[in-house]
């Protein structure tokens, strides 16, 4: 079942997520369930405070490849960066362009709570960055430059309106 996408402007989005501690039923039905929401809204990427929940889950798909990360840490990033638009679901139609390094050491749990360890490159290291951002409450229009941030503001509020209207 695809869960509903907080989107911005809810609380939610801003607030840190706190470590996952039991590795139970209820986590592996959240894990499936987001990567349905995943799926189904076309991303690349989901963070478990995206769909509400305050805990340290993200999962990821990349072509045919998916992942679920628990408790997910980047223990390494590469000196080499690149600047490359983004976009996230819960700022549906918005990008921005966002700097990271494009390589990162990423760790973590799997949903069984087993020890997982990813050397990521590519847009994979872009969406694993994007997503531990937002488990600790940073979204991309904190990430890009100011009059970026304020033309993505001035668009973002556009739309609203025009779906209001």
């Amino acid at each position: 079942m695809a869960l509903e996408v907080k989107t911005f402007g809810d609380p939610v989005l801003k607030t840190r997520a706190a470590r996952v501690k039991e590795f139970d039923e209820a986590l592996l039905r959240l894990t499936e369930e987001m990567l349905v929401t995943m799926r189904e809204r076309e991303g690349v990427g989901l963070a478990a405070n995206q769909v509400g929940r305050l805990r340290r889950v993200l999962v990821a798909g990349i072509e045919e490849d998916e992942y679920v990360l628990i408790n997910p840490v980047i223990e390494a990033r590469s000196d080499e960066t690149e600047v490359l638009a983004e976009g996230c679901l819960s700022i549906p139609g918005i990008n921005v362009d966002v700097e990271r390094p494009v390589a990162v050491t990423v760790s973590g749990q799997d949903a069984a709570g087993k020890e997982l360890r990813f050397e990521a490159e590519g847009l994979l290291a872009r969406v694993f960055q994007h997503e531990i951002d937002h488990l600790d409450g940073v979204l991309i229009l904190d990430r890009t430059d100011r009059e970026s941030r304020k033309a993505a503001l001035r668009e973002w509020r556009e739309r609203l309106l025009a779906q209001n209207a």
